[in-house]
């Protein structure tokens, strides 16, 4: 057999088991190296970087609040990065404290009324609110689930965040069971669509909520592992109102 038979096998014959491996030459290395070391520092100097400003960020805003002669800069020969940032906790603490009893809610029920007058700082103000009350609320309103529906025809699928069953009036016109999900965009998973799909139309995935935000995040290219079984069943079932 000479050197083209070899190369080409027979028709209906099976190709050679073993191939010879692809040289890479010196700056291939080198470069496959220098991308490998940007991927390993990239994510660690960014969160440097904005842990750092964002500690950077409250001290601007929270070490005024110091008089200047008790300043610790005064003292000692070196800042103290965080300061700011534990002023702003000791701050925020007392105010939950103060607002927890009835006087502390006396008095926030009074401002809200105030800034209920105001025409365009009511609007501000309740948006705001509402936001940080629903991204901190640990009710059942949070992600649960991570799913999969046909969207936005069919064939096409996305990854949708299941936040509860839909009840109300919604359910009441559209006549079916119905389950609210958030539909993210890529890269940017805050930003989306509010959905309502019946429930025969939900694929319930064994991903967790983050092992989903980075899917989303990543454009796909960062997958997650498949899941066995018995994690599977231990996400939390979507309950049945009729069954309440």
């Amino acid at each position: 057999m000479n050197q083209q038979d070899s190369n080409n096998p027979a028709p209906g014959g099976e190709p050679p088991l073993i191939l010879p491996g692809k040289h890479t030459g010196f700056m291939t290395r080198i470069r496959n190296y220098f991308l490998t070391g940007l991927v390993v520092a990239a994510p660690i100097g960014l969160t440097i970087w904005l842990v750092r400003w964002f500690i950077d960020l409250i001290d601007t805003w929270f070490t005024p609040l110091i008089p200047r002669q008790y300043q610790p800069d005064n003292y000692l020969p070196f800042d103290i990065p965080g300061l700011g940032l534990l002023i702003a906790f000791v701050l925020l603490t007392l105010l939950g404290a103060l607002t927890a009893n009835f006087f502390g809610r006396a008095v926030l029920n009074f401002g809200e009324r105030l800034v209920a007058r105001m025409p365009v700082v009511r609007s501000i103000y309740g948006a705001l609110k509402q936001i940080f009350e629903t991204v901190i609320s640990q009710s059942a309103a949070s992600f649960r689930e991570v799913g999969l529906i046909e969207y936005p025809r069919k064939g096409l699928y996305c990854i949708v965040f299941v936040t509860t069953q839909t009840k109300g009036e919604i359910v009441d016109k559209a006549g079916s069971e119905l389950v609210s999900v958030f539909l993210p965009t890529t890269p940017n998973p805050t930003s989306g669509f509010l959905l309502f799909v019946p429930r025969e139309d939900l694929k319930i995935l064994d991903m967790s909520i983050e092992e989903g935000a980075k899917l989303i995040i990543s454009a796909g290219l960062v997958e997650p592992p498949r899941r066995t079984s018995p994690e599977a069943a231990e996400a939390v079932p979507i309950s049945n109102p009729g069954s309440a």
